[in-house]
């Protein structure tokens, strides 16, 4: 098993340039299943999560040609839709949170599809729900096979239909714009995601020949096409990422230069962390953040303690409040951080109090952070990634504290960050990679 081991404490200074967007890059690239024509991607970020998709697209018939390090091109011409059947995408697809999103697309332009059964986890199961009876409103038929643990999905007469969804599902939004733009009639989805990626998507769609308004809004309307055509394509950077770095300059003391940002889809990102006390400025479209001494939290206009929680777009993503969380340690104030969306994801402070830090977990969605106004440092010690925010979390974590810090589980990072540890060790950070196995194993 890997394991990052660190030596923290030390300023950082340099340029570092975000990856391309992780939940955009799942979105963009199954909806080359669309067309048969040639579709060019850029800016794709080279992580697990998005490699496993572009498997299975090539698994699936896709020709896909790797043009450099973050450029591809996409044909697919010849899809083999009985792939499903096969058994090795019963062995694989389980396993790839990825395989959900292509179903929009093999419905609309195949009218078949299947998809293993999602695990019982409960945030898991909540979240298909949504793309499950988007399908079924467009006139998809699921039927199931008990041997197998398979949906079966039947698509021939895939009709436009009004779709309020029943919660604002980024991946269930995309998917299901995915298998109306070639329905036959006009489809219209309130409550509709509208993230910055979802808006990428729909442009995209457009220039491939699709008709879709409202976009930037949370009313859809698609009037169904008969075909689409191929198109260049470009992520956006990935938004978690610049967070992070915003996170990790103020935590550590540091003059970082965050490079090609695109500040104008950022949303209330930038205003959150500045309310943290982080200074920072726009140099063209470049965030330089200075090195601070301290930073301190803002109150509410009344003189309360600053409340930071999640919300659907143009709110603010519940994959940042990790890095939030952490970020106050360090702060001069008090700050409440509401996870609203996710009940597991505060479970990490444990580990932020074993290295110092001043929380309060009131409870699974909710900690107070009493900030130490960097009057004491965190101690580096020996812990365990438990998802990617939370893992990057860490790392920020490890980076500003005293002695030596070792993380493991460290696969869980690179599922969202890619070549995080040479991006690191370029602004002068002290970690490596080594071979170890957690206390207890």
């Amino acid at each position: 098993m890997n394991a990052f081991e660190i030596h923290g404490g030390k300023p950082l200074k340099g340029e570092i340039v975000p990856q391309g967007a992780k939940n955009e890059a799942l979105q963009i690239l199954s909806a080359v299943l669309l067309t048969e024509e040639k579709m060019t991607i850029s800016n794709v970020p080279n992580i697990k999560d998005v490699n496993k998709l572009i498997d299975l697209l090539a698994a699936l018939g896709v020709t896909v040609n790797r043009l450099n390090e973050d450029t591809y091109e996409f044909e697919a011409k010849n899809i083999n839709i009985d792939y499903f059947q096969s058994e090795e995408f019963k062995r694989q697809g389980g396993g790839l949170r990825g395989s959900i999103m292509i179903v929009g697309p093999l419905l609309a332009r195949f009218g078949k599809a299947a998809i293993p059964k999602p695990g019982g986890d409960k945030i898991g199961r909540r979240r298909l729900d949504t793309h499950f009876l988007g399908f079924e409103k467009l006139g998809a038929k699921f039927v199931y096979d008990a041997e197998n643990h398979f949906f079966n999905v039947d698509a021939t007469q895939l009709k436009g239909t009004y779709l309020l969804l029943d919660e604002a599902s980024v991946t269930g939004t995309a998917n299901i714009v995915m298998a109306a733009v070639l329905a036959k009639g006009t489809t219209t989805i309130y409550n509709a995601a509208c993230e910055p990626y979802l808006q990428q998507l729909c442009k995209m769609l457009n220039r491939m020949g699709a008709k879709i308004s409202g976009i930037g809004s949370n009313l859809l309307t698609i009037e169904g096409v008969e075909r689409l055509g191929g198109t260049e394509h470009r992520m956006l950077p990935d938004m978690i990422e610049i967070g992070s770095f915003i996170g990790l300059a103020a935590m550590t003391g540091s003059e970082i230069t965050i490079k090609n940002v695109c500040f104008n889809e950022l949303g209330i990102i930038p205003t959150v962390f500045s309310r943290l006390g982080i200074k920072f400025e726009l140099r063209g479209d470049d965030i330089f953040i200075p090195a601070q001494e301290n930073y301190e939290i803002d109150t509410f206009i009344d003189g309360s303690i600053l409340t930071i929680s999640d919300s659907p777009w143009p709110g603010f993503t519940p994959d940042l409040l990790s890095i939030v969380l952490v970020t106050a340690i360090q702060a001069k104030g008090n700050v409440l951080i509401h996870q609203k969306m996710f009940e597991s994801r505060l479970f990490f402070v444990d580990k932020l109090i074993d290295m110092g830090a001043q929380i309060i977990l009131c409870d699974p969605h909710r900690a107070t952070v009493i900030g130490l106004n960097k009057q004491n440092k965190l101690r580096g010690i020996e812990m365990t990634s438990p998802d990617i925010r939370a893992g990057v979390s860490l790392l920020i974590a490890a980076l500003s504290a005293q002695g030596k810090s070792v993380i493991y589980n460290i696969e869980q990072i690179e599922r969202g960050y890619q070549h995080i540890e040479e991006r690191l060790k370029a602004l002068g950070a002290d970690i490596r990679r080594i071979e170890a196995q957690p206390l207890g194993h």
